[in-house]
Order: C-alpha cells, then structure tokens, then sequence
C-alpha cells in the first residue's frame, strides 16, 4: 500500500538559527526539485510552531506530509561563547581532546575532509592571535620608542614601556575583535564551538542535551502511535548522531512498531564523536541500531562534501559493528553526477552550502531525491530495497576507543 500520510522528524546538525530556516529552505528547494523532475509540491502551515505540511502528487499518487523540526539551537546558541578568551580557551581543551586522546590520528584514517575542517579553526583562529600579537608588539614598541626619545628631564624608560604595553594590549584586542567581526565571512569562531561542544565532554552528552533527546523521544514515540504510514526520522549532520541515540532508546523501551519507522541519516559526522574516550553512550546506541530490524536506516553522503565523513559506515569505523550487521545502507549523493557541471562549478568550493545540499534541489537527480523520500508514496525501506550500498564505503574499525554503555 503506498503512503498517504507521513510525520518527518528532522534533527538539525549544530545550528544557532531560527528553524523557520529549514522549513523556507524546504519550501523553495522542493519547488525547484518538482519543476525539474515533474511532479508537484506545495507547502502549508503545520499544527505546530516549528512544522510545515507538504500535499504532493507524485508517482501516480497523493501524499499529505507533515515536516516538524526538533529543536535544540537554544542549547547551541547558549554554548557558543561571545567571548574572545573564552574560545581561545575553548580551542586549547578541543586541541587536547582530539590529539591527547589519540583520536586526530585515528580519523585521519578516515576521509581527510572533516579533518582538515576541524583543524582549520584551531589553526585559522591561531594564525589570528599571532597577527594580533605582531602588530600589537610593533605598536607597543613603536610607542615605548617615541615616549622614550622625549626632549623631558624625567626618567622615560618605565614610562615607554607603560605606554607600548596599553597601547600594544590595545592593538592586540582591537585586531581580535575585528577578526571575529569577519566571523561570518570564515566560520573561525562558529567551528571552533561545533568541535568544542563534543570535545568539553570527551564524546558524552551534557546533561541539558539529554533531556532534549528525551523529549524528542517522546515526539517520536507519540508520532509511532499516531495513524500515519511512515514516521521518518531524518538526522543531518550532528544531528545524525543525536537521531542515532534517541532511536536506540525508543527500540530499547520497546515503543517501536514494526515496519512504521525509517531513519535518513545525512552528512553525519559521527566518528568526530564516537571515536572520543567518553562516547560510551553513542557507541552503545551504534551497535543496536547497526543491527536491528526495526527501522530501515539509510546514510547519504557524498565525496564532496568535505564537512561529513563522506561513505564511512559510522558503525563499522566506529568498532562497533554487531556480528550481523544490518543497517546503515551507505549511499553517495553523488554530487559531481547529480549536479550538471554549471551547477557543480558554482558550488564546488562553497563548502558549507555543500554540507546543506543534502537538503536541496539537484537538477540531474538520481535515486537520491529528498523530497521523494520525505513527500512521496514510498516508504524509505521501499524505496531503497535491494540497493547495494557504495562500493567506495570505508568499513575498516579504525576506532582506538571501543568501550559501550551497558
């Protein structure tokens, strides 16, 4: 029987924005996908403040989905400090983190895209301080030097240097403030608390983002209770992770139904977690969703965009993988193939667009499309039944730290 009805829960990736975002992104990239692949979207408010309904008609059938995004950018937006110190005390303790623990060198192992993305804040924002630094010694000593060279009849030396220090110290911080003014235009600061909001727990979760998951536990559970045809679970980026876990719970507590329930899992960048030492927990929840039979799980990911772990299974790399591994199905979006070469040179080095087109039109679509998957009459584990995963798929355990949560 095809779908009529379908909740789609999404899981933001670390994000500090409005969700109204998601749901105006969905709105005019889903037009753009329908005039390209000839089938028909529209879009109407939800019940609630963060969902959206979609009507479509598409292969030869009528669907009525509800899109509702489940909401954390207030715990995002609390973690990212607005103070300079602060992250530069920030990238210490993550530096730490990921190099003391041995985890860089293992995940280095793995695609070196998100790697060179979780280093290029560390060494952007150090690049900054020196700068800083130079051009306030350079003022500092310029005026020390003037003060001193005074025509006075007092002792000028301790004077100078008073001088050249406040106004050094002052050029020091006038030059930071600038460079994170230009925030927006680099992502310094933005990547530097996405790395570091993992990093302050060694992989664990902090508690105010535990009661979140729970929450949305619940959300999802209610959504499995409800009268729909698919429950769709779609977790992006960090939220691929999060999604991991609250689905792991809900099939531990038995509140999953069988065959009601799929899971999308987009740019994850799991291992930059999962390979931490306290990620007991996320490692734990891999394992039963690498081999349940419950909820179909499909990981897109595409070689092209360098934020995600492009193809690396999350379970397998992770060295957690049960004995009879099931899930995830790892596919490539593909994005130099599914994107016509116009499209691709324009977005190529626009790296965190990239990260996003998951979510977007492709004007040359192949079997992934997400808004067939999200508004059309085909489950998920439909849809994708006897697709044979990516033959480009890293599976090889890689991972140093491997002890699960009981």
């Amino acid at each position: 029987m095809p779908v009529t009805r379908r909740r789609v829960l999404y899981i933001p990736g670390y994000d500090p924005f409005h969700p109204r975002r998601y749901r105006e992104l969905y709105r005019k990239e889903g037009a753009a996908q329908a005039e390209v692949s000839g089938y028909s979207l529209s879009q109407r408010k939800g019940a609630g403040p963060y969902s959206w309904i979609v009507d479509s008609k598409m292969e030869g059938a009528e669907v009525e989905t509800e899109v509702e995004v489940l909401v954390w950018s207030d715990i995002v937006a609390t973690s990212m400090s607005r103070s300079i110190p602060a992250t530069y005390r920030q990238l210490a303790r993550t530096a730490w983190a990921y190099i003391g623990s041995g985890a860089l060198f293992r995940l280095m192992r793995l695609r070196k895209g998100p790697v060179i993305a979780a280093l290029y804040p560390i060494v952007f924002l150090l690049v900054q301080l020196a700068v800083a630094l130079g051009l306030g010694w350079g003022a500092g000593t310029l005026a020390a030097t003037g003060v001193r060279a005074l025509p006075m009849g007092v002792d000028l030396l301790v004077t100078g240097w008073v001088v050249g220090l406040i106004l050094g110290g002052g050029v020091t911080w006038a030059v930071l403030a600038w460079f994170k003014g230009q925030d927006s235009k680099v992502f310094a600061y933005y990547l530097m608390h996405d790395y570091a909001f993992s990093a302050r727990w060694n992989g664990a979760n902090p508690p105010e983002l535990e009661a979140r998951m729970a929450a949305f536990g619940e959300v999802i559970a209610a959504a499995l209770a409800s009268d729909v045809d698919e429950v769709l679970v779609v977790g992006h980026s960090s939220g691929a992770h999060l999604a991991v876990s609250v689905l792991a719970d809900l099939i531990r507590a038995g509140r999953v139904p069988e065959g009601k329930c799929a899971f999308l899992s987009l740019g994850h960048v799991v291992p930059m977690v999962s390979f931490l030492p306290d990620a007991n927990r996320l490692r734990a929840d891999l394992h039963v969703m690498g081999g349940q039979a419950l909820i179909p799980w499909v990981d897109v990911t595409a070689p092209g965009d360098g934020c995600a772990f492009a193809l690396c299974d999350p379970v397998a790399v992770t060295g957690v993988a049960p004995a009879q591994q099931r899930w995830p199905l790892v596919i490539s979006a593909a994005f130099t193939k599914t994107l016509s070469p116009e499209r691709w040179a324009e977005l190529k080095r626009r790296y965190f667009r990239l990260h996003f087109q998951y979510l977007c039109a492709f004007d040359r679509p192949g079997d992934y499309d997400y808004f067939r998957i999200t508004a059309g009459p085909q489950t998920l584990g439909e849809r994708f039944a006897g697709r044979a995963p990516s033959p480009s798929r890293l599976t090889e355990p890689v991972n140093r730290h491997r002890a699960m949560a009981a």
